[in-house]
């Protein structure tokens, strides 16, 4: 199993805690490097008034795995959120896990927050059991910082581990256990952040095309960075050239295999990683990175403006690629995970799990229970693989095979799914409201020995390092203690 090796040997016990720096794609809080959901939300809430066609072209076998729901209220479950869940736009082609639950009965009425105020509306609603969501999406600031604090109910009632649909899951689901319960129901995974290129610009300038790397097994480090420098370095006179531009950073130093935070299963204890000399060697490449001119720094927010301004690679998860973001007719863009460590080559991604949590205080079981059912069976039934990628395709027309290919592939059997404890410690890691307002904590210890301040000063990895262990030790000492005591209530 793809989860299995990783989990087992990097990951244990809780995983990480969700998706693209401090979140996913509806729950990333951005860094330097990192993607602004709040800037794809208020885009997102801008066109929501604006006509669009809803599509539902590509047709959908209904499933005999999943339970009708009864008409009225009791099938309507709502999603505190900053993307509809239902078409937009952006995406009008209906997914397959929505149809099968509409299929069912279901539906899903979307509560629109933003990624600043998302977790103050969902502590307000269920402190004043008042306009309670049923669903929250999952990302790394939910377990178990979020679980020990009460934010989330325990799955085991819907979920059966053990019937056919979800055995596969268990192993992973188990990770995500306080008190003898389940929290997480895993439905699928993502790439965090893959990396997009100009095709056009590899081809004028002779250099390798990083495709054609990773389908030879050679698109490491090394020839990443010979690929960026030449680039770099033929730059005509005044013209200005980068490497790369995006969210990368986090993702480079995990495939080495290592994170920031790792577990202690003797102990049941998480423990501070810092001094990984594999993360220092993933440091002081980015360090020199950096140090070249090769990272082009700031917040452009799409593929076309980072290839405008100049850089060759684009860094991000592909929400910043797909839809209304996609490539246009005149557009020449290539796709590849992210390069393999050099001295240790292995097929990592860092994941964003796709999953929901279940919010203290819904009542809506059996609609909670059939949207994970739908969404589980649209992911893992092979009779709906053709049908998800038509319904991508639908959404993202211009898309090549080759781009569709290696989005498929980093989730496949062949990779390990990459997850950071160290987001979901606490907030005090994990928010970005409690560390500079613009990335969280464990941003910056990711980006901190890649990037410059005003004055062109950069840390090194050992200064970065240096500052910041000892709030990461204090806050996995509370996140420990708060563990014990909470599965103590347990029994």
């Amino acid at each position: 199993m793809k989860y299995k090796r990783l989990l087992a040997s990097v990951m244990a016990v809780c995983l990480s805690l969700g998706a693209a720096s401090c979140g996913s794609s509806d729950s990333s809080t951005g860094g330097s490097d990192s993607a602004s959901a709040d800037t794809e939300s208020v885009a997102e809430a801008s066109s929501a008034d604006e006509s669009f066609e809803e599509k539902n072209n590509v047709e959908v076998e209904e499933t005999s795995e999943v339970e009708n729901l009864p008409a009225g209220e009791e099938s309507v479950i709502t999603y505190l959120g900053e993307n509809d869940l239902n078409p937009t736009r952006a995406n009008p082609e209906k997914s397959t896990a929505l149809t099968l639950f509409e299929q069912k009965g279901g539906s899903i009425k979307f509560d629109r927050t933003s990624n600043q105020d998302r977790f103050d509306k969902l502590a307000a609603a269920i402190a004043s059991q008042a306009d309670v969501p049923d669903i929250f999406k999952y990302e790394w600031l939910a377990f178990p910082s979020g679980v020990v604090k009460g934010m989330y109910q325990p799955i085991d009632s819907i979920v059966d581990f053990s019937t056919d649909l979800w055995s596969s899951s268990k192993e992973t689901a188990d990770q995500f256990m306080l008190g003898g319960e389940h929290y997480v129901a895993p439905l699928g995974y993502v790439a965090s952040s893959m990396m997009l290129y100009n095709k056009a610009e590899i081809e004028a300038n002779s250099l390798d095309d990083p495709y054609e790397l990773y389908m030879n097994g050679e698109w490491n480090w090394d020839n990443w960075h010979k690929i960026m420098s030449d680039y770099v370095s033929n730059a005509p006179a005044d013209t200005e050239r980068y490497g790369i531009n995006g969210f990368f950073r986090p993702h480079i130093v995990q495939q080495t295999g290592k994170t920031l935070v790792k577990y202690n299963p003797e102990d049941n204890t998480f423990e501070n990683n810092l001094l990984d000399t594999d993360i220092e060697k993933a440091q002081t490449l980015l360090y020199d990175l950096m140090k070249e001119n090769l990272i082009l720094g700031g917040w452009i927010g799409g593929a076309d403006e980072c290839f405008n301004q100049g850089a060759l690679f684009y860094g991000m998860g592909e929400w910043a690629y797909t839809g209304t973001a996609g490539p246009k007719e005149e557009d020449d863009w290539g796709l590849v995970p992210m390069p393999q460590y050099t001295d240790n080559p292995q097929k990592i991604t860092t994941s964003d799990m796709s999953a929901f949590m279940w919010v203290q205080g819904s009542k809506k079981a059996d609609a909670v229970k059939a949207w994970f059912d739908c969404c589980k069976i649209a992911n893992t039934d092979p009779q709906y693989e053709e049908t998800n990628k038509a319904k991508f395709m639908e959404n993202n027309p211009l898309w090549t095979e080759e781009m569709y290919q290696v989005k498929q592939d980093v989730v496949s059997d062949d990779y390990l799914m990459a997850f950071d404890y160290a987001y979901g410690v606490s907030y005090a890691l994990g928010d970005r409201n409690q560390f500079d307002g613009n990335q969280c904590l464990v941003d910056y210890l990711y980006n901190g020995p890649s990037t410059q301040d005003e004055e062109g000063n950069q840390p090194t990895w050992s200064k970065v390092r240096e500052q910041y262990s000892t709030t990461v030790d204090s806050e996995l000492k509370t996140l420990n203690q708060q563990i014990k005591e909470f599965e103590e209530s347990k029994k």
